[in-house]
């Protein structure tokens, strides 16, 4: 796989991550408010932020060669 192509593949799929365990986070935090279960959704939504993140950021490396 070239370069770009794999740039293009890794910034996309981070880019979803980041604003999919965003929102599971934010809505973790309506859940705490409604009196739900919301710990383990919570600290899941952010450990997909957090992999959103890494991925961007290790997209980077293949974006300058």
């Amino acid at each position: 796989m070239e370069n770009k192509s794999r740039w293009l593949i890794q910034s996309v799929s981070g880019l979803l991550l980041t604003g999919s365990g965003l929102c599971m986070t934010i809505d973790a935090g309506f859940s705490r408010f409604a009196g739900d279960d919301w710990f383990w959704y919570g600290t899941f939504g952010l450990i997909v932020f957090q992999a959103g993140l890494c991925v961007v950021i290790d997209s980077l490396r293949f974006r300058s060669k």
